[in-house]
């Protein structure tokens, strides 16, 4: 397995991943075009975030997105993991450790990072059974959100 930063010829394949994300953790079904859009604009502007893609013999398996939130309390960023996603036939083979561990991995070279976050449904204890097998912990903040 090979865990590289996404490109613009992943742009579909990112997309893809999104909808069924939003589909199997949510129920949500999102329109193509808007994501798309939203996706592009990360490639159009490198301050959105970025993406990390697995791949296995050249076929990508799982993505996360990476954007940043400066805290001035701690005088660096904190780098909020989104949009995880795993294609079915290969979960339970370590591809999200590998993309987690990447992460941390950059998150350490680059020096101003004070921390990594990220937001899971609360009824999603599947993942949250990973991320806590990973070292992270529920965090003591509780999140909300107010949608346009």
């Amino acid at each position: 397995m090979k865990i590289s930063r996404a490109s613009t010829r992943h742009i579909k394949t990112i997309v893809s991943f999104n909808l069924s994300l939003a589909l199997e953790s949510e129920g949500l079904t999102l329109d193509y075009d808007r994501i798309l859009r939203g996706v592009n604009a990360v490639f159009s502007d490198p301050t959105k975030g970025f993406y990390l893609l697995a791949t296995e013999n050249s076929e990508v398996i799982g993505q996360v997105f990476i954007t940043k939130e400066w805290s001035d309390w701690r005088n660096g960023y904190f780098w909020w993991i989104q949009s995880v996603y795993v294609k079915p036939e290969y979960r339970h083979r370590g591809v999200y450790r590998s993309l987690h561990r990447y992460v941390r991995r950059l998150a350490k070279e680059d020096g101003n990072v004070c921390g990594i976050r990220l937001y899971v449904e609360q009824e999603n204890q599947a993942a949250q059974n990973v991320y806590k097998k990973l070292g992270m912990k529920p965090s003591r903040y509780i999140l909300f959100d107010e949608e346009e």
